[in-house]
C-alpha cells in the first residue's frame, strides 16, 4: 500500500520492534504508526477516533487466542475487522551486551506471557530456577533489558528488538515448536475492507454469538444453521459472558462473505432462533514479511 492510498494513523501494541509492530509495518510501510502500551489502549484509540486503524494480536499457533483481545471486542468496543495479518514468529534469548559473557548465569527472564509460554520447554530445562517476569510486549522486555546493563537478566523477543535496543542474541530460535505464527486483527470504526488484491485468501467473516437460553441442543442448532448451507467454519471458540459460571458467547469464523445470500439467510435464521449476533465484518488475510 502506498501513502497516497491511505495516509492513516495506525495504532499497534508497542513499543517499536514488537511483533505487532513488525506485522503492522509489513502491511502499512508508509503510514503513521502510533505505539500503545496495552491491547485495550490500542482498541480505545481507534474507538475514540484518535487513530484510523489499530493492529492487535488475536491468536498464536502455539498458545491459542489472546483472551484480552476477544473479550474487549465483545464487551467494550463496537469495531470491525478490516483485515487479518499473519506473521511467522521466531523467539530469541537476548541480553545486554554488558552481560553477554555472563548470560548462562542470568537471574531473570522478561517477556510477554505468550512469548514465555511459547518457549516453555527451553526455559524450563535450561533455566528452571530462574524467575520469569511478564511484560506488556516482547519489545517492552527488550527495552527494559537495554536500560538495565548492570543486571544479569535476559529478554525473549525477535531479532528486530535486539537490533533496535542494542542487545546480544545469545540463543536463537528457542520457541518449542517450529510452526510458530500469530494472527493479528486490523480494527476500524467503519465496516470497510483492506484491498482484496493484496491478498490471495478467500473472504472470512467473524461473528460473536450469544445463545438464547441454556437448553439442550442450542449450540447444535446454531452450527446446523451453517452446516446445511455448506458454510465452512474455520474456527469456533467459547468465552465467558462474565454474567455467571457456565454462561458463554461463541466466536465463529466463517469462510464466506457476509453479503452472500447464504450468509444473509444464516443471519436471519439465527435471529429467528433468538440468538444475539455481533458481526465483526468480512475481511481478507495478508501474509506479512517473515521475521528473520
Amino acid at each position: 500500500m502506498t501513502k497516497q492510498q491511505w495516509e492513516k494513523r495506525v495504532a499497534y501494541l508497542g513499543p517499536e520492534a514488537s511483533f505487532t509492530y513488525l506485522a503492522t509495518k509489513g502491511i502499512f510501510p508508509n503510514e503513521w504508526l502510533v505505539p500503545c502500551a496495552t491491547i485495550p489502549e490500542c482498541i480505545e484509540a481507534v474507538a475514540e477516533g484518535k487513530v484510523d486503524l489499530a493492529v492487535v494480536p488475536l491468536e498464536n499457533a502455539l498458545e491459542g487466542s489472546v483472551p484480552l483481545t476477544l473479550d474487549y471486542l465483545f464487551h467494550e468496543a463496537t469495531l470491525y475487522v478490516t483485515g487479518e495479518l499473519q506473521s511467522k514468529i521466531q523467539q530469541h534469548l537476548m541480553v545486554n551486551k554488558a552481560q553477554k559473557e555472563n548470560w548462562e548465569s542470568i537471574e531473570g527472564v522478561y517477556s510477554h506471557p505468550h512469548a514465555l509460554a511459547q518457549c516453555h520447554k527451553y526455559l524450563f530445562y535450561r533455566f528452571s530456577d530462574v524467575p520469569l517476569h511478564q511484560t506488556t510486549s516482547t519489545a517492552a522486555a527488550a527495552k527494559y533489558i537495554s536500560e538495565n546493563p548492570n543486571e544479569c537478566i535476559a529478554a525473549v523477543g525477535n531479532a528486530s528488538a535486539a537490533e533496535k535496543y542494542g542487545l546480544e542474541i545469545v540463543q536463537a530460535n528457542i520457541h518449542d515448536f517450529h510452526f510458530n505464527h500469530t494472527r493479528f486483527f486490523v480494527l476500524s470504526k467503519q465496516n470497510k475492507r483492506l484491498p482484496q488484491e493484496l491478498s490471495d485468501s478467500q473472504a472470512k467473516t467473524t461473528f460473536m454469538i450469544t445463545l438464547p437460553t441454556d437448553r439442550s441442543g442450542a449450540l447444535h442448532q446454531v452450527l446446523s444453521v451453517f452446516a446445511w448451507r455448506q458454510l465452512n467454519l474455520s474456527k469456533i471458540e467459547s468465552r465467558p459472558l462474565k454474567t455467571g459460571l457456565g454462561d458463554y458467547f461463541f466466536m465463529i469464523d466463517v469462510l464466506a462473505d457476509e453479503k452472500e445470500p447464504m450468509m444473509r439467510g444464516a443471519m436471519e435464521e439465527l435471529a429467528a432462533l433468538g440468538c444475539k449476533v455481533k458481526s465483526l465484518g468480512t475481511y481478507f488475510t495478508y501474509i506479512t514479511p517473515e521475521e528473520v
